[in-house]
């Protein structure tokens, strides 16, 4: 993995990381606050971004690559698509992470480190939090958004399963 410093004062990427769909609306000052505490990081293919069961702070935005998901081993999703997030949960809730992440090709994302907020005063908290659970809230609704497809497309195909199995076991009795 590389990585640089935190990009504190880097207005020339504002209009990079405005491209992100549940970022266009933020101002450029909110945009900068999201800014200073993230960093770049790249990964090589077959790079681990996180470990399933281990905690950590960092939520990561992919800006190019793909990744796989796996949990217990076992691929759940790949993320392909700019903008898409990794470790929303673990940062919500607290808990170790869900699952792992790797790198499938050389991938770039925006690591916001959310561990800033035990270093604030409470007027620096309350700022933070006003951008950051915007910022969750808008993430967890687009991944519920996309889980609803999801879960209809399956229903829809168990449908059309169990009728053709059905008109075949119909078939089969005459």
């Amino acid at each position: 993995m590389q990585e640089t410093p935190y990009l504190k004062g880097r207005s020339d990427l504002i209009e990079i990381i405005r491209k992100i769909p549940f970022l266009q609306s933020y101002s450029d000052t909110q945009l900068l606050d999201i800014l200073a505490l993230s960093k770049m990081r790249k990964f090589a293919p077959g790079d681990l971004i996180t470990r399933e069961g281990e905690y950590d702070s960092w939520l990561y935005i992919i800006l190019s690559g793909e990744v796989m998901i796996t949990s217990r081993g076992t691929p759940v999703a790949q993320i392909t698509e700019t903008g898409a997030t990794i470790g929303e949960m673990a940062i919500v809730d607290g808990e170790a992470r869900s699952a792992s992440a790797n790198a499938v090709t050389e991938t770039t994302s925006l690591a916001i480190d959310m561990s800033v907020t035990d270093r604030m005063d409470a007027a620096g908290r309350e700022k933070f939090d006003a951008v950051y659970f915007r910022l969750l809230s808008k993430i967890l609704v687009n991944r519920l958004r996309k889980t609803t497809h999801e879960l209809l497309q399956a229903r829809e195909n168990i449908k059309e399963l169990t009728d053709a199995i059905l008109l075949q076991q119909a078939g089969e009795k005459r």
